[in-house]
């Protein structure tokens, strides 16, 4: 009786409070890249792939700012409201800066993607594992940003979390395209792949750098007006 009295509890929680509803998504998200962390980090291990390596470290380092803002909101709790809202902002602003800082690390392995510098061919299950993530990604991702158009929270962390799902989305489908490029034909057919490869991930790479530094001068903007 307990347990089902917890359960719908939690459920009336879920429909009700928009907050409660994104936090929850956004654990069970960084669960997920975990996962897909360490499965990148099995690839750069068995193929001997620096590139795989280093997209496994992104994934570890976006479920740690993940993570991290989760961990704040949760002691944030009991505290009084003015507290917790200047514990926010403090939060935003240092995963904002963070955020920032694995941004520009994500140029190496652009810069390889980019350049076909790749000496691994992997089969088609990694393939299929990819478009798997990037479909689910891009859908959770799509979703949240248009509740937050919708129903903008006032939480801001809430509202950091969808941009952070975002940029996981988009990360994805440069690891997606990365893969599809390595079982496509020949080595010459994927050279023919080198000017879209490189304008595609030009453009990606500008949306998320744009999406960081906007949260950077919103987290900057609300501590000075605190």
């Amino acid at each position: 009786m307990k347990h089902s009295g917890k359960i719908r509890s939690l459920l009336r929680m879920w429909r009700k409070d928009d907050a409660f509803r994104a936090l929850t998504g956004a654990a069970a998200a960084s669960a997920c890249t975990a996962l897909f962390a360490l499965y990148h980090g099995y690839l750069g291990f068995a193929y001997r792939s620096v590139w795989y390596g280093s997209i496994g470290v992104f994934y570890l380092l976006l479920t740690a700012v993940r993570g991290a803002v989760l961990l704040a909101e949760r002691r944030n709790r009991l505290r009084p409201e003015r507290e917790q809202e200047l514990r926010r902002q403090r939060t935003f602003l240092l995963s904002s800066f963070l955020l920032l800082a694995i941004d520009l690390a994500l140029i190496w392995p652009i810069a390889m993607m980019v350049k076909l510098a790749r000496p691994v061919s992997v089969g088609m299950i990694p393939a299929i594992a990819m478009a798997a993530y990037t479909t689910w990604k891009i859908t959770f991702s799509s979703v949240h940003i248009r509740r937050q158009h919708r129903r903008p929270s006032r939480n801001i962390l809430v509202a950091e979390l969808r941009t952070v799902h975002f940029i996981d989305a988009l990360v994805s489908v440069l690891t997606l395209q990365n893969t599809l490029i390595m079982v496509s034909g020949t080595k010459s057919d994927q050279e023919h792949m080198l000017p879209v490869s490189a304008a595609s991930s030009a453009v990606i790479y500008i949306v998320i750098v744009f999406l960081t530094v906007r949260m950077l001068r919103t987290g900057m903007a609300q501590r000075r007006a605190a």
